[in-house]
């Protein structure tokens, strides 16, 4: 590598604000999610759920994050002009380049953990590439892109971490909590496109917020993420579960309570949502996922 090559490389601070390890939670708690509804004794584990917890968060949605930043990089030179890539503290074409490191590693890695840690890697990374990339860009369109990133989010790193215990495919309780809870992650995108309308309007994305006005937006993803919770509640009780039904119910109604501020002011509010009624629905996850265990 010439001296010029490593003049012009990112700083390590440059690259890892790139990979946001902030984004990495709600994948890690899924998978944790999969993980405890396996049911599946973790003694004697401790590597390979490390190793499926690194997998998710620090590779594959870092990797995402690269991806999205290195192809909305003119969007984000309106909206968010200091992050990495707009900056130029990523320079040149090292933003791509980052992006296809990362989704390799995550596939050497996924390969190492079993034939379906793979499948779903391989899944929640074409769905990663096509969400952001030509020609497909998903995300042009609130409805599909959101979806893509719920199910990438939640249900593939729920499955995930289910499948690493289990050594295959989970069982239909285990994927049918991870399903609607990837369909509650679309209102919970929804939301975070609140911080970029204007300049999502300017380059032509079409999220929900720009598609249906920040109000209507704000109460369609309010009305998402309830639905969903509200059939995890009633499947816990008839599969004879009522405790941790009457648990997820009592989550959803503190979520209501919150969702009426939201609706007040859905701009300004939906950071704070973000801290509130978000941490609600993300811990009634874990509450299911111990439900079937």
């Amino acid at each position: 590598m010439s001296t010029a090559t490593i003049k012009s490389a990112p700083a390590p601070s440059a690259v890892l604000e790139l990979l946001k390890p902030i984004t990495w939670f709600p994948p890690m708690w899924a998978f944790a999610c999969g993980v405890v509804s396996a049911g599946v004794p973790i003694a004697g584990s401790g590597l390979r759920i490390a190793l499926g917890v690194a997998l998710v968060g620090p590779l594959v949605c870092a990797a995402s994050q690269a991806v999205n930043d290195w192809y909305d990089r003119h969007v984000d030179a309106i909206n968010e002009p200091l992050r990495p890539i707009p900056s130029g503290r990523i320079p040149g074409r090292w933003g791509l380049a980052i992006a296809i490191a990362w989704t390799a590693l995550s596939l050497t890695l996924a390969a190492l953990l079993g034939w379906m840690v793979l499948a779903a890697t391989v899944i929640g990374l074409s769905l990663a590439w096509a969400y952001s990339a030509p020609p497909l860009r998903l995300k042009q369109n609130g409805w599909i892109g959101n979806a893509a990133c719920g199910l990438c989010y939640e249900g593939l790193a729920w499955t995930t971490g289910a499948a690493l215990m289990l050594g295959g495919l989970p069982p239909g309780r285990i994927l049918v909590l991870a399903l609607l809870y990837s369909i509650a992650a679309h209102g919970i995108m929804t939301l975070n496109d609140f911080k970029s309308v204007d300049g999502d309007r300017r380059t032509g994305i079409n999220s929900l917020p720009v598609l249906l006005g920040p109000e209507r937006a704000a109460r369609v993803a309010c009305a998402v993420m309830l639905a969903p919770q509200i059939v995890v509640a009633l499947a816990l009780g008839a599969w004879g579960l009522p405790a941790y039904a009457a648990a997820i119910a009592t989550l959803i109604l503190a979520q209501i309570a919150c969702m009426r501020r939201l609706l007040d002011d859905p701009r300004g509010k939906a950071p704070w949502y973000n801290g509130t009624g978000i941490v609600l629905l993300v811990f009634g996850m874990m509450v299911a996922a111990t439900a079937v265990r």
